[in-house]
Parts: structure tokens; sequence; C-alpha cells
């Protein structure tokens, strides 16, 4: 591209005349030639000639652009404070905002801050949503990328259901006043994220169904990123009472272990119930299955009565990362098994490393639970998960 300028500026001969600030470059005149005028032309014969002179002049190709004073690390800075207030009573500072800001998603738009901030407070109405900063990174000029997670639960409807979405944040930033001046949202959980996205619409209404989870304490997660076909959530550590099994759909061994949280242990304690359920095969047969019922958080395995059947083990569960597919129904030994089937196929489509191996959760007790509502999630240990 430079050099192309250079080209159409160099070695272009003009009348000598008094060489003044004004650029030249923007017309040519026609009866500019390189030779003088032969006699008999329009010129008159006593004016004098005037030979051409060679000059040299750069267009701004050529020349440095001036440098950026915006200070793109202190706003960087400023997003890792302010955003986590995205949600709370103490909301994001409107002032770093320019008063036309562009605000896109892939089914929400707005043209001013005061429109964002409506959006803002309507979600916050109607979802109570649950906001979390991952990162915040330069990736341009006068761009910045933020990536997040955002669990809503819908007020309004009876199941309340939890919709879940992640997905980074483009914000530009206006480098004549330096404020934001744009903020276009990008879903994992989608590929078409324009606006209008009927894809985005339909993403929303699929989480709507229900799913009947029981108000019982459950193993800590962080949800790291939701795409179209799975989870992946960040587990805190836990612990376990577990016993042999048969199949990832059965239920032998589960009076055991159960019968050890109702007392059937060395000092006849009591502990609550939990969810979910686990069955667990660290292989692709399901050569060996184990059933576990979680305990609450609060216990140690020190503290922990020891069990009084000698098939009963207590074991502690590192946590780690978990790519997880959730599905409703019966789940049947064949869904099970098809269900992990498709999650270690996405996993693998995506460039992730699953684990050999995976877990059943079931959340509902199957007597008292209608097929449709129930809650079960297929989960597949990951190695080197990276949240980019």
């Amino acid at each position: 591209m430079a050099s192309a300028c250079l080209c159409d500026h160099i070695l272009r001969p003009i009348p000598a005349a008094p060489i003044t600030s004004q650029r030249l470059t923007a017309a040519k005149p026609a009866s500019l030639s390189l030779f003088p005028p032969k006699p008999g032309n329009s010129i008159s014969k006593t004016a004098p000639v005037q030979k051409p002179r060679w000059v040299v002049r750069l267009s701004l190709a050529e020349q440095s652009p001036p440098k950026s004073t915006v200070d793109v690390k202190r706003l960087v800075g400023f997003l890792y404070e302010d955003l986590p207030h995205l949600f709370d009573d103490q909301g994001i500072d409107r002032t770093a905002y320019d008063e036309r800001v562009k605000f896109r998603d892939p089914i929400t738009k707005h043209d001013t801050i005061s429109g964002y901030l409506f959006n803002i407070a309507l979600l916050k109405k109607l979802f109570k949503p649950d906001f979390e900063l991952h990162w915040v990174k330069q990736t341009g000029p006068f761009d910045i990328t933020t990536r997040w997670t955002m669990v809503m639960t819908f007020v309004l409807l009876p199941w309340k259901p939890e919709l879940v979405f992640t997905g980074t944040s483009v914000m530009g930033i206006n480098p004549e006043t330096e404020k934001f001046c744009s903020h276009v949202d990008y879903w994992d959980s989608i590929k078409c994220n324009d606006y209008f996205s009927f894809e985005g619409l339909l993403d929303v209404i699929k989480q709507l169904r229900i799913y009947k989870t029981p108000d019982l304490e459950s193993p800590k997660y962080q949800i790291l990123k939701r795409t179209a076909d799975y989870e992946v959530r960040k587990y805190s550590p836990f612990v376990v009472v577990e016993t042999d099994g048969d199949k990832l759909s059965g239920s032998t061994g589960f009076n055991a272990v159960a019968g050890y949280i109702f007392g059937k242990n060395s000092t006849k304690e009591k502990i609550p119930m939990t969810t979910p359920v686990f069955t667990q095969t660290l292989d692709t047969e399901t050569s060996k299955v184990s059933i576990q019922i979680v305990l609450p958080l609060e216990k140690e395995m020190n503290s922990l009565p020891d069990p009084d059947e000698k098939t009963i083990n207590l074991r502690k569960v590192e946590g780690g990362i978990a790519a997880v597919s959730k599905f409703s129904g019966k789940p049947t030994e064949d869904v099970v098994l098809e269900k992990e089937k498709e999650l270690r196929s996405s996993l693998l489509r995506d460039g992730l490393r699953p684990k050999m191996g995976c877990l059943l959760a079931r959340y509902n007790d199957p007597g008292r639970t209608w097929s449709f509502t129930m809650r079960n999630e297929v989960l597949i240990w990951l190695e080197k998960f990276t949240l980019d």
C-alpha cells in the first residue's frame, strides 16, 4: 500500500511556480507535460518557457500515525473493578460510557447509556442474575474483551427455570473521550450472534423447560462455559460415601450407602441427605461401577464416623473441571450410554481432552417425580482445560 502511494507522488513534473504548503495531489492539470510547448500551440511564443522540476511529495500513508494517548491498561483495571457490580445495588459507573453507546447482544440492542442501564434494570427484576467476570484483556488499540458467566433465575415462571449464558463482550473505546462507546456480546451457545438472532431466541426458550431440582445441598461448582451441547464446570472438592454398583443406571448398593447417612455408622450419627446420587465408571466398558452419595460440605474426612459395613468407603473427591450434559426423562442404561457417547464426541470435536469413564448424576426420587421433569446429568472429567 505504501509503495503504491509513493509511486503516485514521486517524480511528478510540475511548473516552476512558488511552492506552497498546499498539497497538489487532489487533481492533475490536463496540460501538464514533460516537454516545453512547441511553436504553434496556444501558449504565447514570447512567454518564457519554464522547465519542469521534479519534486517529491509523500502522502499521509508514508507518515507515521500519531500514537494513541488512551490509557487502555487503566481501563482494563477499571473493568475488573466495575463489571462485578453489573447487577448489584451499586451498579456500574455510567460516567465511564459515552451517552451514545452501542449495546448489542443476540436478542437485545440499545444505542444510549440510558437504554443500556434500563436493560440491566429489567434483567435484575425478571431474572435476578448472578454475574461472574473471568478475565479482561486488551484485544486491540481501542478494544477490550471480557469473558463472563451469567446465571439467571426466571422468577415469573412457577418452576423458576435457571438460564445460563457464557461468552465474551468486546468493549469499544472512543479515543476522543477515552470512554466506552460500544459493548457487543457474543454467546458461546450459538453460532449466529448478530442482532436479531433467532438462534439466540431459541436458546433462551430451550432453557425454560422444567427441571425439578430438590431443595437439598449439592456439590459446589462454577460454570465456566456453556455451549449448545454441554456445560464446563469447575467443581470444588467434596466427600462421598460409596460402594459397588452394577450399572450406571442401576440402584444396586444405594440402600447400603443411604444406610450410612441414616445412622448405620460407628457413632450412630444421622447425616443430612444431599443431591445428586452419583454412579461412576472409570472405563468405557463400565466393567466396574460405584454408587455414591455426596456428604454435606461441612463434613471433613477426619470428622466422619466409620461405616458399619466393610463394603462401604469414604472418599474425598478433589474436584476439577468436568463437562456436563443435562437431560430429562428416565435414565435407562441405553439412554445414559448414548448421552455419554454424544458428550464425548462433542468434546473431541471442540478440541478438549476428556478422561476415561463418566458419572451419572440423578437428582430426583424416581418414585415421586414425573419423568419429564427429572434432572439427570452425564459428567466427564477433563484434562488441562483453559478458559480462553
